[in-house]
């Protein structure tokens, strides 16, 4: 029992876990009712599926932000304001340039998704080119399109909020006729499915942690590192074009100053409560994704304890600072050295 014990608490996604336990725990001491799930409508609701719910374009920005902290061991600044430009190009494709609101669309709706989606693809590359060829430090890589990803988006959209009332396009984001669960959660399960699926099926990631720990002895192992490299960061542009797509959908029209506003901050968050280092090499998509409903999970127990909007992210770095601080490797040590120093001291009062 104890050797299970260990192995179990040994386990990479253990504190992952455990830390978002404890907040749902939180909820349900302010309000017994947080694990209750109804059904209204033909529709299944309940606090736990707001949390999946809302929680889901984070989600997807974690899976892309995982690959890219692990290759480069930098992170991409610029998912949040890729979203939006994403958005603002889907929108702005089917409604058609300089429109501000239509209920018919100009081309048909999967050709404006697949077009937000290649937006994303794009900027992912790009910054993929300047992180792994040009050799530019990823945070300061990634500044440009965080900069100037909304602007294009507000250019694209001519300076106005798109708004698609066209019904369909609302599905994404909200839910299909007959599905009494939320689209987004679907969008959140292919995407981490298809990437979990890949990595496990290939030796991609492998090599994304080989290049991770140590970029010179992987090319010498034959592992072209530019290309992994540029690979994750495409990968990552993909997940925020789906992001941006699937917020869009949420609330029916396209706006730059708004869709992903500080989502990147709450992608690099999930990856590391997921127990994953920022410094690269070994990684866990697992984690990542428990770590991103973490934090919508913290988003929600602070909206119910009637914290404002205004001081919400102060409590939530709170918190985040002491599961990253309970989780560090540093930590982790001090515990087991205090653990061997009691255990010490028991023996010597036994003798």
């Amino acid at each position: 029992m104890k050797e299970t014990w260990e192995k179990i608490r040994k386990s990479p996604l253990f504190l992952p876990i455990v830390s978002m336990v404890l907040v749902l725990l939180i909820n349900l001491f302010k309000d017994a009712g947080f694990f209750a799930i109804g059904i209204n409508n033909g529709i299944i609701s309940g606090r736990l599926i707001d949390v999946l719910n809302r929680g889901s374009e984070i989600a997807i920005l974690a899976v892309g932000m995982t690959l890219v902290v692990a290759v480069s061991a930098g992170t991409d600044i610029s998912v949040g304001s890729v979203m939006a430009l994403a958005a603002c190009g889907c929108c702005s494709l089917l409604a058609g340039y300089g429109v501000t609101s239509v209920t018919e669309l100009k081309y048909p709706m999967i050709v404006g998704m697949l077009f937000g989606v290649l937006l994303g693809a794009v900027c992912g590359g790009f910054n993929g080119f300047l992180v792994a060829k040009m050799k530019i430090q990823p945070m300061v890589a990634t500044l440009i399109l965080f900069t100037a990803a909304r602007a294009i988006g507000l250019l694209v959209n001519a300076n106005m909020i798109v708004y698609i009332r066209y019904k369909p396009y609302s599905y994404l984001g909200n839910f299909i006729p007959g599905c009494p669960l939320p689209t987004p959660i679907f969008a959140a399960i292919v995407v981490i499915a298809v990437v979990a699926l890949f990595l496990r099926n290939t030796a991609m990631g492998t090599f994304i942690q080989a290049v991770g720990i140590n970029s010179r002895a992987a090319r010498i192992a034959g592992i072209n590192s530019t290309v992994i490299c540029w690979s994750c960061y495409l990968v990552c542009g993909i997940c925020a074009g789906i992001a941006g797509i699937v917020a869009s959908s949420r609330i029916y029209s396209a706006d730059s100053a708004n869709i992903g506003l500080n989502y990147e901050m709450d992608a690099i968050l999930s990856v590391a409560l997921g127990g994953n280092s920022l410094g690269g090499g070994k990684f866990n998509l697992a984690g990542s994704v428990i770590g991103a409903y973490t934090i919508q999970a913290i988003t929600t127990t602070l909206l119910a304890m009637g914290v404002s909007t205004d001081q919400a992210p102060v409590v939530k770095a709170i918190i985040v600072v002491l599961i990253v601080v309970i989780q560090s490797p540093i930590f982790k040590e001090w515990m087991a050295a205090r653990k061997a120093k009691k255990v010490s001291a028991g023996k010597e009062i036994t003798a």
